[in-house]
């Protein structure tokens, strides 16, 4: 196994204990140990973003001892980065453009840690390109719904929302360990995220995605009814409660006759009410429901 898939495994159990919060001292250790043994590469570094996964674990933990390992290993690591800070030229996600993105101030009680709210929500990490054309087609697709303009005079991007590409490319991770491929299931769940982050109306959705109150892995399982914006959900609040009142009027309130015919089933068995749905001049609406076949029906 290469350094740069030994890496990439260690780093992602790295993550799983994290996310799990069921953090072993022992297993903690022996994976960042695992790392120490490695003959890291600037060029390792920049495509695994290890130094962001430990650094993030280094947060996620209590333990002195974890937390003491994890900071020697970003010291040590911070050295093979140019003693400029800038990016080499093969660096795609430009990781290594500054010491602090690796180690973000270090210790935490630094200067630049008071901007910082210890409530504020967690962006994703970056997330590999993968070989898969159709998982990266994704990627763009949600990654362009995600830059999608609010209605004209609405508020511009909060300044802690995250890159759209990096935040796609996780939901797309996400979505793809769910379903373990680039099935029908995969694609419609691309779909249903894609539609309902480009709604210019959908503004609140795009920015808790971006700013992180909204995880990649909480809006992989999200519901199109959860995702959809206020005017929607309004409307199907509406419909809803009007076709129960609908169903609870006609046969539960209602009048039974003979003398008004199912469409239907044609059977003269029918259950009906009188509402005023409309302004007073106007004559009232007739609900109407068939006791034979269920159907229902309404008319002025």
């Amino acid at each position: 196994m290469s350094c740069k898939e030994e890496v990439l495994r260690i780093g992602k159990k790295l993550d799983n204990l994290s996310k799990s919060g069921a953090q072993e001292h022992a297993q903690s250790m022996d994976l960042l140990n695992a790392l120490k043994k490695q003959r890291m590469t600037l060029d390792v570094l920049q495509k695994t973003h290890i130094g962001m996964t430990v650094n993030s674990f280094r947060k996620s933990t209590t333990n002195e001892e974890v937390i003491s390992l994890a900071k020697s290993l970003i010291k040590s690591w911070k050295k093979l980065l140019p003693a400029d800070g800038t990016p080499s030229k093969d660096s795609k996600s430009g990781e290594g453009s500054s010491k602090e993105k690796m180690d973000d101030k270090e210790d935490g009680d630094g200067s630049g840690d008071e901007s910082v709210s210890k409530n504020a929500p967690s962006l994703p990490p970056r997330v590999e390109m993968t070989s898969n054309s159709v998982r990266n087609k994704c990627r763009e697709m949600l990654a362009t719904a995600l830059k999608v303009s609010g209605p004209e005079g609405s508020d511009p991007p909060p300044s802690d929302a995250a890159s759209a590409e990096d935040v796609a490319a996780a939901i797309e991770d996400c979505i793809y360990d769910k379903e373990g491929d680039t099935n029908m299931r995969y694609k419609n769940k691309i779909r249903s995220r894609y539609a309902n982050l480009k709604d210019p109306k959908n503004v609140s959705l795009r920015e808790n995605v971006l700013t992180g109150r909204i995880t990649p892995d909480q809006i992989a399982i999200m519901t199109p009814e959860e995702m959809a914006n206020e005017d929607l959900k309004a409307l199907r609040k509406k419909f809803t409660k009007e076709a129960i009142d609908d169903h609870q009027m006609a046969k539960s309130e209602g009048t039974k006759t003979d003398l008004l015919k199912c469409n239907k089933c044609r059977k003269r068995n029918v259950t009906y009410n009188q509402m005023q749905t409309r302004s007073a001049d106007e004559p009232m609406t007739t609900f109407c429901f068939c006791n034979e076949c269920g159907n229902r029906w309404k008319f002025c």
